[in-house]
């Protein structure tokens, strides 16, 4: 697969209809404020939060991740740029929050990493849809 065919691949992003289009428009907007609104502002506030780090990384790589996840993802994911790629660090730090954080913990808790980890692996298999800056990039590559 060559770089170009690659690029076409990951931006190339049409959910069929503009129904559907529209949909995904208002679905990544929404799930991203709502993650940067619940977890993100909090790496701006100079709230105290303690990042977990089950998997023992060096803590400034997992304090990194944490905010990438948590703030520069959602911005992507909204704007719909380099959405297939951008999701996969806050899928990793959700699907850890679910599997190995939160996994003795009551299924209450335990929904919250779930649904976001759902929700994010939705959108960087179908994509951002035609409404996105991936979108205009793939006809801007492909003229």
């Amino acid at each position: 697969m060559t770089m170009m065919e690659l690029l076409n691949t990951l931006l190339h992003t049409d959910l069929g209809n503009t129904v559907n289009n529209w949909a995904m428009l208002v679905f990544r907007i929404l799930l991203s404020i709502q993650l940067f609104r619940v977890h993100g502002l909090k790496k701006f506030t100079g709230e105290e939060e303690v990042v977990p780090n089950p998997l023992g990384l060096p803590p400034k790589l997992n304090q990194m991740m944490a905010v990438v996840a948590d703030t520069v993802v959602p911005a992507l994911v909204t704007l719909g740029l380099g959405v297939r790629l951008a999701v996969w660090p806050t899928i990793g730090v959700t699907a850890v929050g679910y599997f190995i954080v939160h996994r003795r913990d009551p299924i209450a808790i335990r929904d919250v990493p779930y649904v976001y980890t759902i929700c994010f692996l939705l959108i960087g298999i179908l994509g951002p849809g035609t409404l996105s800056l991936d979108h205009y990039l793939y006809h801007l590559l492909n003229q």
